[in-house]
């Protein structure tokens, strides 16, 4: 049985249908109406080498922000159940990316503990109608709901769409790494045999 998921979502601000494939080839056929956020979601599915169709609604005539942290908890969702029980899994994943003069880090740990670490010298403005703080909205949701530890250093940049993508490409290589199957593994990825 492959490691795939389906997620459907659908409340009075979104509806989102999402599906993922962790050992896809990084084809990713995403449309959530916010051109900036497709392109960064093509990034973390191209990177992280798994296959992601999405297609969203959501009340952008509002805000953005439904839509994107929906997505993040479907992206999160789909992650979870795509990983079954986490066995043979590597776990742990960390990724350095540089964007022309900006520089990110992402390291993830699929801990079962949910926790969100961002640290930036400032965050990144509006790029098109994505909200440079809603990158740490659809960060949290995707940690609080995939079950992940996730650390995003933002460490320098100068414009704002580099720093973002640097930062997304970061995460889909760190989320290779964490979702990569260990040949030597004997099982769950911790000492207590549970994450």
């Amino acid at each position: 049985m492959g490691r795939t998921a389906r997620i459907e979502r659908q409340t009075k601000e979104t509806q989102i249908s999402l599906g993922l494939d962790l050992d896809g080839q990084g084809q990713a056929k995403i449309d959530t109406g916010l051109g900036f956020f497709d392109h960064m979601l093509t990034h973390v599915a191209f990177h992280g080498h798994f296959d992601l169709d999405l297609a969203a609604r959501g009340d952008l005539h509002v805000d953005p922000h439904h839509t994107v942290e929906d997505v993040g908890i479907c992206l999160g969702q789909a992650l979870s159940q795509a990983l079954g029980d986490r066995a043979g899994v590597k776990r742990y994943g960390s990724a350095w990316v540089p964007m022309d003069e900006s520089l990110a880090q992402v390291v993830v740990d699929l801990s079962n503990r949910p926790l969100l670490v961002v640290s930036a010298p400032r965050r990144p403005g509006s790029v098109g109608q994505f909200d440079g703080q809603l990158a740490e909205e659809f960060w949290r949701a995707l940690a609080l709901h995939g079950g992940l530890t996730l650390h995003v250093r933002l460490l320098y940049g100068e414009n704002d769409h580099h720093m973002l993508e640097a930062a997304f490409k970061a995460l889909g290589r760190a989320l290779d790494q964490a979702t990569a199957m260990e040949p030597r593994s004997r099982g769950i990825a911790s000492t207590k045999g549970v994450l």
